[in-house]
């Protein structure tokens, strides 16, 4: 952008900052909504593991079926979270 108006990457960041007219609002995320994002990050990743050994090797063995089952469980209880936290 600052190429395109003709200017040093200092210029253009320098003008960019005295012509905002309003400053940005930061959205502040309540601790448990942090936790929660994390959470469902974690158990994601768990299962595109699983998904991925299913899709290359076929069948999960018993532990990998276990920890597909918990991690069931543990969708729900986050929705079941969810939930209570929201009402």
């Amino acid at each position: 952008m600052a190429k395109r108006d003709g200017n040093t990457l200092s210029e253009y960041l320098r003008k960019a900052g005295l012509n905002r007219k309003e400053p940005r609002k930061l959205t502040v995320l309540p601790k448990e909504v942090l936790q929660f994002k994390g959470t469902l990050n974690h158990m994601a990743a768990n299962l595109n593991q699983l998904a991925r050994k299913r899709n290359q090797f076929g069948e999960l063995n018993t532990i990998e079926r276990l920890n597909l089952e918990k991690l069931s469980d543990q969708i729900k209880q986050l929705v079941s979270a969810i939930k209570t936290f929201i009402s």
